[in-house]
């Protein structure tokens, strides 16, 4: 299961949309749980691919850094920290946003489920206020979010936030 989904994450980031279909089953679905964005079927999710996200996301300063991997029978479970420069649209982070230059890291929790050796969904989640606090399109005055500390809190544990009295 990690070397399919291994080949599946090269594959997007080489813009290699027949490899990267070719290591899901003929009934995929993705979901960017936050802006609900993705697609349903093998039609759906190639198209959401092609017009979207293969080839198109990575950002020439994009990084990113493993958190921690859960390997169960039919699924993984990926923590990450992803860090870029906005220069670009990305429609499955910030649908209909121009490119701010803002630098963004996002801690993303990504679950891949399995049939028969190949990929049949991932679940994608992040923390859609911390990026938005992060662009300046969400004023965290007042409100119980966060901008990048989130994501530093995920990679050091010991930063400390305390919640208001």
């Amino acid at each position: 299961m990690i070397e399919l989904f291994q080949k599946h994450i090269d594959a997007e980031a080489a813009g290699d949309l027949d490899t990267t279909m070719g290591t899901m089953t003929s009934d995929p679905y993705v979901n960017h749980v936050p802006v609900m964005v993705g697609g349903f079927g093998y039609d759906g999710v190639r198209t959401f691919y092609r017009d979207h996200l293969v080839g198109k996301f990575f950002p020439p300063d994009m990084e990113m850094t493993p958190v921690s991997r859960t390997v169960g029978d039919t699924q993984i479970v990926e923590e990450l920290v992803i860090r870029f420069t906005h220069t670009t649209p990305i429609d499955f982070i910030l649908p209909g946003v121009a490119p701010t230059g803002k630098r963004v890291e996002m801690a993303v929790v990504v679950i891949v489920g399995f049939r028969d050796g190949k990929i049949t969904h991932e679940h994608i989640y992040w923390d859609q206020a911390s990026v938005l606090v992060q662009i300046g399109m969400l004023d965290p005055t007042g409100l119980p979010v966060t901008g990048v500390e989130s994501t530093r809190k995920v990679l050091n544990p010991a930063l400390v936030n305390s919640p208001a009295s």
